[in-house]
């Protein structure tokens, strides 16, 4: 995680709010000898540094062949489309897809009761 944080020049606080989780939280995934994040966090996270959960847990991405992603055409066109943004504009749609993710789950979550 801190080669992504570095490497998307991004500092604590930003991925926060990016992802949703607290700040504390990131900081002590971030210390050595620290707990693993749950797999929500895990997701928020990834998602917010724009790579996969698998790339962040372990340093290295899938089978390529096997993803959704290449598998899905929307998914790839989605994917063309913010590499051709900057980083800043990237910033703003992840986190607007995390907050409607959440709207959409909760929504979801109500229809289930």
């Amino acid at each position: 995680m801190k080669s992504e944080l570095a490497y998307a020049d991004m500092k604590v606080k930003e991925l926060a709010e990016l992802s949703g989780v607290k700040k504390s939280t990131i900081d002590s995934y971030l210390r050595e000898n620290s707990y693993t994040p749950s797999v929500e966090a895990a997701i928020r996270i990834a998602g917010a540094l724009g790579v996969s959960v698998e790339y962040l847990v372990i340093g290295k991405e899938a089978d390529k062949s096997k993803t959704l992603i290449s598998q899905d055409t929307n998914l790839r066109l989605l994917l063309r489309l913010l590499e051709k943004l900057n980083n800043e504009d990237r910033r703003i749609i992840i986190k607007n897809a995390l907050n409607l993710h959440d709207e959409l789950t909760n929504r979801n979550r109500k229809v289930d009761v």
